[in-house]
């Protein structure tokens, strides 16, 4: 009768098949649950290939996404908007995507769908073509809300998909994928002041090119995500013992879902009124106005690409700490700035507090791996939720006290990443 030694020395023995999809790709699991699997994903290294094909897409994305803010000025005048008509806009788009993408990370946390960012860019592709022939407020709102659709489609399986290509390296690919985002939002208004501006609304049509290459791109992604699914088994995540707290774990969700509200409704304040604002107080043009507002979207770009590595490096809460907090001795004088201070401000607040987009998902999503996209979905939407509200809440009150008001109240809003002493430690393995 064989004893237990041998058996295990059999089980022990017995050869493994690897096939040969499965060498050559970098990650196989949707999550790093053992001290092993982290060593193993970092040694096969980054895909950079498909790290790079998601950051283009996500580069062509909010590009055209902000294309939608872009163009405020122009349907302002042609049809007669108050600041509050055009805050409703903004949620419109946001709003669709905020309630849409925690539903859509628990769907696909349950069964991945590998050609939905294809598809969902399609959503994309429609809503340009409806916006640029728009003749009525409802149908302008019809179309942003199609757009804020393929961006809840977008999100959080791109955010996955990111994550299976980093090699273990999550900070960094989190970076790579957000600084193909935050390009394509500077992006936007730069080609609006070219095409936009000068050609009119229906110009707004061409740029449904940019979707059908999204779409070709990422079907192509679709491609390489497929045998991922296929191969990857879903295994139980144990909780590791020097981690935190589930209670300690709640209460750092709801310091994170607070420090993006601090971060996101103050982007989300220059995004939407930041040409009214330098219009209103310098007088410049709509064109040298959002000339200035792609200065402070770059500036963002840069700041998403240098947080996350930072945050692998030296640790995500220290990383939070600075980009959140540490853009407030420049929100706070911005508004008493000239016109060449205030650009050179924008820049100082779009790099620190854009830092900050990788470390708080990555953190979010290491406190709960085994909801990978749910948390995802509930950050990239809260985040487009927050800047829809607070737009339309920011729109309303810049009507009745004016657009430089909004900039007085809004300094203050980085004094919340006081918030982030509450964050627990992780443990290294995590970084």
């Amino acid at each position: 009768m064989p004893t237990l030694e041998s058996i295990g020395n059999n089980l022990l023995n017995k050869s493994v098949v690897v096939s040969e999809e499965a060498l050559v790709a970098p990650v196989t699991v949707p999550e790093v649950t053992s001290r092993s699997a982290a060593s193993n994903a970092a040694a096969a290294g980054p895909a950079y290939i498909v790290l790079g094909g998601i950051s283009l897409s996500h580069f062509l994305n909010d590009t055209m996404q902000s294309l939608i803010p872009s163009v405020y000025p122009i349907l302002k005048d042609s049809y007669a908007l108050d600041f509050a008509q055009i805050g409703m806009i903004t949620l419109a788009f946001q709003f669709t995507a905020s309630l849409l993408q925690p539903m859509i990370g628990h769907f696909t946390d349950r069964k991945a769908q590998p050609f939905s960012l294809a598809i969902g860019m399609g959503f994309t592709f429609f809503g340009l073509l409806l916006l640029s022939v728009a003749q009525h407020y409802l149908v302008i709102l019809a179309a942003a809300s199609l757009v804020g659709l393929g961006s809840a489609v977008f999100h959080p399986e791109s955010a996955r998909i990111a994550r299976l290509a980093s090699g273990g390296r999550y900070g960094f690919a989190q970076s790579v994928f957000q600084v193909g985002g935050s390009a394509g939002t500077a992006m936007g208004p730069l080609l609006a002041a070219l095409i936009v501006v000068p050609f009119g609304q229906p110009s707004i049509a061409w740029f449904s090119s940019i979707a059908f290459l999204a779409i070709v791109i990422l079907w192509r992604i679709g491609h390489w995500y497929r045998p991922q699914i296929t191969t990857r088994k879903a295994a139980a995540v144990h909780a590791d013992a020097n981690g935190p707290s589930s209670r300690r774990v709640m209460i750092a969700l709801v310091v994170l879902v607070a420090l993006l509200f601090s971060k996101q409704l103050y982007v989300s304040s220059l995004s939407s009124y930041y040409i009214f604002y330098l219009i209103d107080k310098f007088g410049v043009s709509t064109q040298a106005a959002q000339l200035y507002l792609f200065v402070f979207l770059a500036a963002n770009a840069a700041g998403a690409f240098f947080g996350g590595p930072l945050g692998d490096r030296f640790g995500r809460k220290y990383v939070i700490w600075f980009s959140i907090l540490g853009a407030l001795p420049f929100t706070l004088a911005l508004p008493y700035a000239g016109l060449f201070a205030s650009a050179v401000l924008t820049v100082f607040i779009g790099f620190i507090i854009s830092s900050a987009t990788s470390s708080i998902i990555v953190f979010a999503q290491e406190l709960m791996p085994h909801r990978f996209g749910l948390i995802s979905g509930v950050f990239f939407g809260f985040a487009f939720g927050i800047g829809g509200l607070g737009a339309a809440v920011l729109g309303r009150v810049a009507d009745h006290t004016g657009i430089a008001f909004v900039y007085h109240v809004c300094a203050f809003l980085p004094a919340i990443g006081l918030l982030a002493v509450f964050l627990p430690r992780l443990p290294k393995t995590a970084y």
